[in-house]
């Protein structure tokens, strides 16, 4: 045993299993490839539901059949919506289409398909008819929805507590659960370490009460664990938690006595073996980094609580900063001091009152005080958010700075200067960058193309893109509704933009400025640009806060352009902005929406050859007249449209004329970069 101890311990060990796990985790996910057991000729799924949740008119299942797949059905009616009935571990006959999921065609955004692929799962489903077999309910799930329907039970907290006891923040509201997220504190809604410590304690606590022997209590909490690892989908934060506290236990009951921080780097091994996508799972790397930053440091956390509080809101924030960064691009600087006021108050107060709220329902009302507290203490907060937007970080950035840690490990707190430095060259580390960019987004049925000149010297956006809203009835309305607007800031965060010297809107069509009013509550904005038009509802909202309004042109430091429709027209389209602009000695010409006869126009009063055309009206037969193109004589012709567009966007018409220049479509190829050296440019893009 002691050998063993000795072995478990020793910088060969730790080396050599640290190389195995790192070419079996990149072997079995990067090598190793995977069938799904379905394909796309599939139109039928027999299986038992997992996990499902109801938004509006939608319901969201996943399902086990042949293997995991995620499913989507649409109410018809509301009265098909409260008529409906589902339980978990339920088998049910699906009707319906798979398809393979999409990539992400905005860079640096949530990739879905690559998302469910880390899970095993390979398509998605759209249900059109859902038949519920009448079989028996395994005793396990019948426990499990009996602790669901309870929790559900409660209409004033039962939002809370499926955050609190099952994992599941998806009802809490978006804007809501936005201050958290910007605070920080979304980790207290990820059943983790804290609540896993906390659960074990009042067990333990409890059974001491009912004069229950040690080992016989230890067995009772180890039963109880993997129990609630089943409730709530064996999450890796709470298997990570859970399979910690047992390990602990049988590591203190015999000689082994290794210490903690070897038992939780054997615990990740182990993990990482059973599955090594479990190294993609955000809750997984944050739950054992944090872990290992606060057994790593814990010597160093002394003082009074209000100190040790601080210091281990401090190291939790440190070691999970990278990834932090690796995903989100941004941080908030108020972040150590936000978790060392909430963190107390979920877990000293809210958490355990949950938990007592559960079993003594009348608590409910007190318990919906503490809740609104909790929200109104967020809301402060985050009215004093200091968020720093860094961009994507490298390897290089990871490497070096968990290096400068175990420096400070060795050298104390004083090694956070250098921490700091490294964050703040990074930062700024765009201006290293002597290329200029040209993006045109793909926002689906809409326009949205974004300049980035080198250094950042220039940052335009040209149009936001923007969803048309149809009339939908209160049961249909959803709280967790896609926002593409969501995708446009966090790609532009990406790029270490927080900032924009200039937004140009065409016109006031809803699909080219719709996303403006949620950009610019992220990303501020020196300039403004719009059309003469009458200004609508949208313009005159943005037009309100003050911003600085161009009109003719724009002369930047690499980036210039003229607008050559000044046309102040009813029709939005006729008044639409068209914008010929020159970077790198290459020239673009930006139609908007312009129609035929304002082409007609510009070509008798300019003589004009582009580069890059971005194609009028998304490709309408509207726009693009043979005389035009043959007078512009583009390249590439980029068409900025929707996939399956209920207009038939772009017209054949259309990509005949065209069909002599390079056609680069949004729908096929999604966000196109067009990234320009000395003389010459590269193109790349973003399939779905």
């Amino acid at each position: 045993m002691k050998r063993l101890n000795l072995l478990l311990q020793s910088k060969f060990f730790i080396g050599c299993s640290l190389i195995i796990i790192v070419c079996y985790v990149f072997l079995m996910t990067k090598v190793v490839k995977y069938e799904s057991k379905y394909d796309e000729a599939t139109t039928k799924i027999i299986g038992q539901v997992l996990e499902y949740s109801i938004d509006g008119d939608k319901l969201s299942l996943q399902v086990k059949g042949k293997e995991k797949i995620v499913v989507s059905y649409y109410f018809a009616s509301e009265e098909e919506k409260n008529n409906f009935k589902i339980r978990l571990g339920e088998k049910v006959i699906l009707e319906g289409k798979i398809k393979v999921p999409n990539n992400n065609t905005i860079p640096n955004t949530f990739n879905y398909k690559e998302y469910l692929n880390n899970k095993k799962m390979f398509y998605v489903f759209t249900a059109k008819k859902i038949t519920i077999l009448n079989e028996d309910i395994s005793f396990i799930y019948k426990i499990k929805n009996m602790v669901l329907d309870r929790i559900m039970s409660f209409k004033k907290t039962g939002k809370y507590m499926q955050a609190f006891i099952l994992g599941d923040k998806d009802y809490i509201e978006s804007e809501v659960y936005d201050t958290y997220q910007n605070n920080g504190v979304t980790h207290l809604f990820a059943v983790s370490g804290m609540h896993v410590g906390l659960l074990v304690g009042i067990m333990v606590f409890l059974l001491d009460k009912l004069k229950i022997k040690e080992n016989k209590r230890n067995i009772i909490v180890i039963i109880f664990l993997v129990f609630y690892m089943f409730l709530i989908g064996f999450t890796a934060s709470v298997v990570r938690a859970s399979l910690l506290y047992v390990a602990l236990l049988i590591n203190k009951k015999t000689d082994f006595n290794l210490p903690s921080i070897y038992v939780l780097y054997l615990i990740w091994l182990i993990l990482l073996v059973i599955n090594p996508f479990y190294v993609y799972d955000l809750g997984f790397v944050y739950s054992f980094l944090t872990a290992f930053g606060l057994m790593l440091f814990s010597k160093k956390i002394t003082g009074c609580y209000g100190i040790k509080l601080f210091k281990v809101s401090l190291i939790a924030f440190i070691f999970s900063l990278p990834i932090t960064l690796s995903n989100f691009y941004e941080f908030n600087l108020m972040t150590v001091f936000n978790n060392i006021i909430i963190v107390p108050l979920v877990s000293a107060v809210l958490f355990p009152l949950t938990l007592i709220t559960f079993i003594i329902p009348f608590l409910e009302d007190i318990l919906v005080w503490g809740f609104n507290g909790l929200e109104f203490v967020s809301g402060i907060l985050n009215s004093f958010s200091i968020n720093v937007v860094v961009g994507k970080v490298n390897i290089i950035f990871i490497v070096i700075y968990y290096s400068l840690i175990w420096y400070m490990y060795k050298k104390g707190f004083k090694g956070l200067v250098y921490l700091a430095f490294l964050v703040v060259i990074f930062k700024y580390s765009y201006l290293f960058d002597g290329h200029n960019y040209v993006y045109f987004i793909d926002v689906g049925q809409g326009d949205a193309s974004l300049i980035v000149s080198k250094r950042h010297k220039d940052i335009i956006m040209i149009d936001t893109g923007g969803e048309v809203g149809y009339p939908e009835s209160d049961w249909q309305k959803r709280d967790k509704s896609f926002n593409l607007a969501d995708n446009i800031i966090t790609f532009l965060k990406s790029l270490g933009i927080s900032k924009m010297d200039l937004l140009v809107l065409s016109h006031g069509d809803m699909d080219h400025l719709g996303y403006a009013k949620d950009i610019v509550k992220d990303i501020r904005i020196d300039k403004l640009m719009v059309n003469d038009n009458n200004y609508n509802k949208e313009e005159k909202e943005l037009l309100s806060k003050g911003y600085l309004v161009i009109k003719d042109g724009y002369q930047g430091k690499e980036v210039s352009f003229v607008n050559l429709n000044k046309n102040s027209l009813e029709n939005e389209n006729d008044s639409s902005l068209v914008l010929y602009l020159t970077l790198n000695n290459y020239r673009f010409l930006y139609m908007g929406d312009a129609p035929k006869r304002i082409e007609e126009e510009i070509i008798e009063k300019y003589k004009l050859k582009t580069h890059f055309l971005k194609v009028g009206h998304h490709g309408s037969d509207t726009s693009s007249s043979e005389a035009f193109i043959r007078e512009v004589k583009p390249l590439y012709s980029i068409i900025s449209v929707g996939k399956n567009n209920r207009y038939g966007h772009p017209k054949e018409e259309v990509l005949k004329t065209l069909e002599e220049t390079k056609i680069l479509r949004t729908d096929e190829v999604g966000t196109i970069q067009v990234k320009f050296y000395n003389n010459s440019f590269k193109i790349k893009t973003w399939a779905p």
